[in-house]
């Protein structure tokens, strides 16, 4: 059985002040995540901007991150695609640079039907057999649900092994876990979501909340499962209105200012997102102060 286990950090993607990849604040980042809470780093998913990434780009940052964490974490590579062909040829090359697993996303834009789906990341898995795949849905930015029966028939197929639930719905991942195995892990993609998922047997989450608090998700989680419910939904409350800042509009658009605050020179995301406004940033500042993180 794969464990990705209890925190997955969807690590951004620092750029320089010229919108070039900065590779070696990436390899610090990655570094301080592994120390403080983080099992898995997600590379080059959502948060990572991995639409305005090239392929080139994404191989040199799988590599760079592989390299700080050594053994002190799992990294996760983001590969998927609209594009059945060019996701392959990606998690393809995960597998050769020795990844741990690969983050697949529902195709965007080009909407596919069940069976579409289906046999997309049917093709993926069949492509390279021996790299754990998690599945990514999240309709808000793809336009399209993967449904729970859709990912019931995944969840046969050996190495996928996981689904990021990001639809915000109790009752899909329920629906989910329902109709899955209780190896099949269901991960939560919203980090208000994480302590609601996991009373329906979810096993943690795939968090952004994590570059700042990894420690405090960590001591949730564990919280829970210990049966230590009420510590649990302490921690959860506390840090909720770190939760609901951090997507006070677009991610990484409010995490990489918390991150500028923090003083990590990440530099602003890449057009057509831009830098936070005033207005975001005052909403942040006493949220991160109250939680002692600046």
């Amino acid at each position: 059985m794969v464990n990705f286990g209890r925190v997955l950090t969807a690590m951004i993607t620092p750029f320089k002040e010229d919108g070039s990849v900065n590779y070696e604040v990436s390899e610090k980042l990655a570094a301080h995540l592994a120390d403080r809470g983080t099992d898995t780093i997600v590379v080059c998913g959502t948060t990572g901007e991995s639409p305005t990434l090239t392929w080139s780009e994404e191989y040199e940052l799988f590599q760079v991150v592989k390299k700080a964490v050594g053994d002190k974490a799992k990294v996760m590579a983001g590969t998927g695609s609209n594009s059945t062909r060019e996701a392959i040829e990606a998690t393809t090359q995960a597998a050769k640079l020795g990844l741990d697993g690969s983050l697949q996303v529902v195709p965007y834009y080009n909407k596919p039907p069940q069976e579409g789906l289906y046999r997309h990341f049917q093709a993926i898995a069949q492509s390279c057999p021996d790299l754990p795949i998690m599945l990514y849905n999240i309709p808000g930015r793809t336009g399209v649900n993967l449904e729970s029966e859709t990912v019931a028939r995944l969840a046969e197929i050996p190495n996928i092994v996981a689904v990021k639930e990001a639809s915000g719905s109790v009752d899909r991942a329920s629906e989910i876990r329902r109709l899955t195995p209780p190896e099949f892990c269901i991960y939560s993609g919203d980090d208000s979501m994480t302590l609601p998922l996991l009373s329906i047997g979810g096993s943690g989450v795939v968090s952004i909340a994590s570059h700042l608090v990894g420690d405090r998700l960590q001591q949730m989680i564990r919280a829970f499962e210990n049966g230590q419910t009420q510590e649990a939904i302490a921690i959860h409350l506390k840090l909720f209105g770190l939760f609901k800042a951090l997507f006070a509009t677009t991610n990484p658009i409010p995490l990489k200012a918390a991150l500028h605050l923090q003083g990590w020179p990440v530099g602003s995301p890449r057009l057509p997102l831009c830098e936070a406004s005033e207005s975001v940033i005052a909403t942040l500042k006493p949220v991160l102060e109250d939680l002692d993180l600046l």
